[in-house]
C-alpha cells in the first residue's frame, strides 16, 4: 500500500477515535459525535480498505475512490441529520460494493454452499455482503423512523443499525485468520471450520434480531454459541497457523474478540437483573465492549491488510500489543467519562496506529 494511502487511513482512524471523546469537551444537544466516531472508522476507513483488499491492486481504482468520497458524504449527512442525502448516497455505495463483490465472486453467493470453497473466501464474501446489506438496512430504518413510521420498536434506532457496519470488518479479519489455516482444510478439521463459519455469520444476525425484540434469554444462548465458536477458532489458530509475525497480531486480535464476547454476555446478564440494573452504571462496560471490537479486534485485521506485503516489519511486537491493550481496554473506555484519560487514549492510539502503519520493513533495511 502506498505511503499516502496509509497516511490517509491512519489519520482517519485517529480522527475517528477523537470524535468518540469530543462530547466531553463540546457537548451538542441535537448531534451525536458518536456517529462520526463509528462511520469514519467502520465505513469510510474500514469499508474502503475492505474493497481495496478485495480488488488486490496496488493503485486505487476509480470505484474505490468514488466509494470513499461517497462514504464521507454518508457519514457527515447522517451526523447532521440530512437524511434524504444519506439515503440517496447509500444507493451508489451499495452498487459499488456489489460491483466489486460480483467481480471477485459471483452475483449469487453460491460459494457458501460449496465444500470446495475455502472458509477464508467464504468469510471474505460474507464481509462484502454484510457491507452492502448494512447500507440497505440502515436506509430502510431511516425511512421508517423519519418518514413512514410503519414499525415502532424501542431498539429500532439508527445508532443501533449504524453499529452494524463494524461486522464486515470483523468478518474480513476472520478471513485473514482462516487464510492461515488453509493447510488443515483438507483434514477432518474442515468440518469444525465450516461449523465456526455458519455459527458466527448466522449467529450474529440472529443475535441482532433478538436485540431488536428485547429477548434476553435467547441472547444468552446465542452469545454463548458465538463465544464457543471464537474460542475454537482461537485454539485452531494457536495450534495450526504458521508462526509468522502476523500471527502474533492476529492472536492479540482474537483475544480482543473473546473479550467482546465475554463482556457482551456480562452486559446481557446485567440487563436481565431488572432490580438493580442502571444503564449509567454499566455504560463503562458497554464502552469497553465497543472499543475492544472497533479499535482492538478490527484494527488488528485492518493493519495487517494495509501492511500485507511488508511483513516482517521493524517493531517490538509484544510492546506494541501491550500498549494496544492498555489503550483500548483501560484508557479509551475511561476517556469517555474523563477528559485526561481521553488525551492519554488518543496519544496511545496514535502511537499504535502510526507504528503499525509506518514501521520500516526489515528486508528493505537489509
Amino acid at each position: 500500500m502506498r505511503f499516502k494511502l496509509k497516511l490517509l487511513f491512519s489519520i482517519l482512524m485517529i480522527t475517528a477515535l477523537i470524535f468518540g471523546f469530543i462530547n466531553i469537551y463540546f457537548p451538542l444537544e441535537h448531534y451525536s459525535f458518536e456517529r462520526l466516531h463509528i462511520f469514519l472508522f467502520n465505513l469510510c476507513t474500514g469499508g474502503t480498505i475492505l474493497l481495496y483488499y478485495t480488488q488486490g491492486r496496488m493503485e486505487v481504482s476509480k470505484t474505490i475512490t468514488f466509494f470513499f468520497l461517497g462514504s464521507l458524504i454518508y457519514a457527515f449527512s447522517a451526523f447532521f441529520k440530512i437524511y434524504p442525502l444519506t439515503i440517496l448516497i447509500s444507493i451508489p455505495l451499495f452498487v459499488l460494493v456489489e460491483k466489486i463483490r460480483i467481480e471477485k465472486f459471483s452475483f449469487l453467493p453460491m460459494q457458501f454452499l460449496k465444500s470446495t470453497e475455502s472458509v477464508s473466501e467464504k468469510f471474505h464474501q460474507a464481509s462484502l455482503l454484510c457491507l452492502s446489506i448494512g447500507l440497505v438496512m440502515a436506509s430502510l430504518v431511516i425511512l421508517n423512523n423519519e418518514y413512514l413510521k410503519c414499525v415502532t420498536m424501542g431498539k429500532l434506532t439508527l445508532d443501533t443499525f449504524f453499529l452494524g457496519f463494524s461486522f464486515p470488518l470483523s468478518l474480513i479479519t476472520l478471513s485473514l485468520v482462516f487464510a492461515m489455516l488453509k493447510k488443515i482444510e483438507g483434514t477432518s478439521a474442515r468440518i469444525i471450520m465450516e461449523v465456526c463459519f455458519w455459527t458466527i455469520t448466522l449467529g450474529v444476525i440472529i443475535f441482532f434480531i433478538f436485540i431488536l425484540f428485547g429477548k434476553f434469554i435467547p441472547q444468552i444462548f446465542i452469545t454463548s454459541a458465538l463465544f464457543t465458536a471464537v474460542v475454537i477458532v482461537f485454539l485452531l489458530y494457536i495450534n495450526f497457523a504458521d508462526k509468522i509475525q502476523q500471527k502474533l497480531f492476529l492472536t492479540s486480535g482474537i483475544g480482543f474478540l473473546i473479550l467482546t464476547a465475554i463482556s457482551g454476555i456480562v452486559y446481557i446478564c446485567m440487563q436481565m437483573s431488572e432490580g438493580w440494573y442502571d444503564p449509567e452504571k454499566t455504560k463503562w462496560l458497554l464502552q469497553m465492549h465497543v472499543f475492544a471490537s472497533l479499535y482492538g479486534w478490527n484494527l488488528c485485521g485492518l493493519s495487517i491488510i494495509c501492511r500485507f506485503n511488508d511483513f516482517p516489519i521493524r517493531l517490538h511486537s509484544p510492546t506494541v500489543i501491550f500498549i494496544h491493550w492498555m489503550t483500548v481496554v483501560v484508557l479509551a473506555p475511561l476517556g469517555v467519562f474523563y477528559g485526561w484519560f481521553a488525551i492519554l487514549a488518543t496519544i496511545g492510539y496514535s502511537f499504535i496506529t502510526l507504528t503499525l502503519f509506518f514501521s520500516t520493513n526489515k528486508r528493505r533495511s537489509a
